[in-house]
C-alpha cells in the first residue's frame, strides 16, 4: 500500500495521487503541484489515503508546495482576464468565418500558456486564428477541440433530477451508456427522458445497471405464460426492486390480478398435441407390408447392344435403297422437264420491264459504257 495525497484540479472531478513531500496538508487547502503541463493549483481532497501500489502512476510526483497568498492572487488575477480572453477569441473566431463554438479559456498557472477549449462538427484549420491570437496576447497559444459531452461537464448545469450533472459533480470519467440499460431498469425509450443536457445518453443510467441486469435473469417477461400458487396466468407488471410479479389469472370467467414474489412464479410449459394412440395387435399377428408397384426391369446391356445393331442394320438398308435408284428418271418411267435457262442459272431477259436499255450483268446503259484504251 501507498501513502498518497489525493486532489483535484479545478472544472474537474477527476482525484490525481501525488506524495506528501514532507509537508502537513489540510483538506480543501491549496497546493502547488507539477504536471505534464507545468505548474498548476490543485485543492487537497484527502491529505493521507493508502491505496494499492497497482494504482498509483510510477514514478509518484510529490506536491511542490501548499500554496500561499501570492499564488491565490495570481490565480484570482487569471480568472479576472478569462472573460476578455474569450470575448476576443470570439471576435476572432466570427472574423475569420470558422464553423466552431468556443466554450472556455484557462490561463495556465505560470502565465505563459492561454488554452481555449471548442466544439465543432468537422476538423477546423486554425492557423490563421492562432496567428491572431499570439499577436493580441503575445502568449502561447493552444486550441483544444473537445465532444459534447466534455461540453457538458466543463460548462456544467442542472439535470433532469435537480441536481448538478453527474459529470461536471461526481463522476471522475465517462461510462459507457447503451439503450440496453434503459431496458432492463424498464424505464420509457423516449429519447426526451432518458438523455441529459448533452442529448446523449444519461451517465446515471450506468450506476444501478449491475444490479437490474442480475434481477432481470430472477423474474419473467411481460407477456409471458407463468404458473402460480393460484393457477396459470400472464405476467402482466415486473417490479424489479421487491422482486414481485403481477399476474392475470382466469377464475370462473373473471380476470384476477395478484402479486406473487418472483421465487413463487414459474414459466408454464407450452402444452402439445398429442399423438393418437397406435392400434394394439394381439401378439402373433403380423401384418404383410404394403406391396409397391413393381417398376420393369431394365434390359441388360448384352440385350441393349443387340437393339443398337438392328437400329444400325435398319438405317444402311435404307441407304443402300437410295443408292440403288438410277441418277436419270427414265428408269422409273418418268421424264425430267427441262428448266429454262433463266431459272438455272439465274439470268433474265434482257426485255423483262425492268431497266430496259440495259446490258444483263451490270447497271450502266448502253450509252454509257467505258472505252477500252487501244
Amino acid at each position: 500500500m501507498a501513502q498518497v495525497v489525493v486532489v483535484k484540479f479545478q472544472k474537474g472531478c477527476k482525484p490525481y495521487y501525488f506524495g506528501a513531500g514532507g509537508h502537513t496538508l489540510a483538506k480543501g487547502q491549496g497546493v502547488v503541484v507539477e504536471t505534464s503541463r507545468g505548474l498548476e493549483y490543485a485543492v487537497v481532497v484527502d491529505p493521507a489515503r493508502e491505496v494499492p501500489d497497482e494504482a498509483v502512476v510510477q514514478p509518484l510526483k510529490n506536491v511542490i508546495r501548499p500554496a500561499t497568498e501570492r499564488d491565490e492572487a495570481i490565480l484570482a488575477e487569471h480568472e479576472a482576464r478569462r472573460g476578455e480572453a474569450m470575448r476576443i477569441c470570439k471576435e476572432k473566431i466570427a472574423a475569420h468565418g470558422l464553423p466552431m463554438k468556443l466554450i472556455d479559456c484557462e490561463f495556465t498557472f505560470d502565465g505563459s500558456k492561454v488554452v481555449f477549449t471548442f466544439t465543432a462538427e468537422s476538423r477546423v484549420d486554425f492557423r490563421e486564428l492562432v496567428r491572431d491570437l499570439a499577436s493580441v496576447f503575445h502568449l502561447r497559444i493552444e486550441l483544444r477541440q473537445v465532444g459534447i459531452r466534455d461540453e457538458a461537464r466543463i460548462l456544467g448545469g442542472i439535470a433532469p433530477c435537480g441536481r448538478e450533472v453527474c459529470c461536471a459533480g461526481c463522476m471522475p470519467d465517462f461510462k459507457k451508456v447503451s439503450i440496453k440499460m434503459a431496458k432492463n431498469q424498464g424505464l420509457s425509450l423516449n429519447p426526451g427522458k432518458i438523455s441529459g443536457l448533452c442529448g446523449r445518453l444519461m451517465c446515471c443510467l450506468a450506476y444501478e445497471d449491475d444490479y437490474y441486469a442480475s434481477a432481470c435473469k430472477k423474474v419473467p417477461k411481460l407477456g409471458a405464460a407463468v404458473a402460480t400458487p393460484e393457477g396459470r396466468g400472464t405476467v402482466v407488471s415486473v417490479n424489479m426492486l421487491k422482486l414481485e410479479v403481477r399476474v392475470k389469472i382466469e377464475k370462473d370467467g373473471a380476470l384476477v390480478y395478484r402479486d406473487f414474489p418472483a421465487d413463487q412464479v414459474q414459466r408454464a410449459e407450452a402444452e402439445r398435441p398429442e399423438r393418437p394412440e397406435r392400434e394394439e395387435r394381439p401378439e402373433g399377428e403380423e401384418t404383410e407390408p404394403e406391396k409397391r408397384p413393381e417398376r420393369p426391369e431394365k434390359p441388360e446391356r448384352s440385350e441393349r447392344g443387340g437393339q443398337q445393331e438392328r437400329r444400325k442394320d435398319r438405317g444402311n438398308g435404307r441407304n443402300a435403297e437410295r443408292q440403288q435408284r438410277p441418277a436419270d428418271g427414265a428408269a422409273n418411267g418418268r421424264r425430267r422437264e427441262k428448266r429454262p435457262d433463266h431459272k438455272n442459272r439465274g439470268e433474265r431477259p434482257a426485255n423483262d420491264g425492268r431497266g430496259q436499255g440495259k446490258r444483263p450483268g451490270n447497271g450502266r446503259p448502253e450509252g454509257d459504257q467505258p472505252e477500252k484504251n487501244s
